[in-house]
């Protein structure tokens, strides 16, 4: 989906048609929503955090070490 939005952009700047790439980036977007409202109906859905409680979770570094370059998530699972 970025390529495609990335690929518009470009034809825009250019001032060329953008119709197909377009057209192709909403069939995309129709099928994230259909992969979205599937996975909610097994039992998937998860609430996002907003810009706030991003900023207030724990991302401190795990570890003893200033090199181990593992995280700590906003769930507290370790991220690479």
């Amino acid at each position: 989906m970025l390529d495609a939005e990335s690929t518009i952009r470009q034809h825009i700047n250019r001032d060329e048609d953008c119709a197909e790439a377009s057209m192709q980036l909403m069939a995309m977007r129709v099928v994230m929503l259909g992969l979205i409202s599937e996975r909610n109906r097994l039992g998937g859905e998860e609430r996002l955090l907003d810009v706030d409680e991003r900023l207030k979770a724990d991302c401190r570094a795990v570890g003893k070490g200033p090199f181990k370059g593992l995280l700590k998530g906003a769930r507290g699972r370790r991220v690479r």
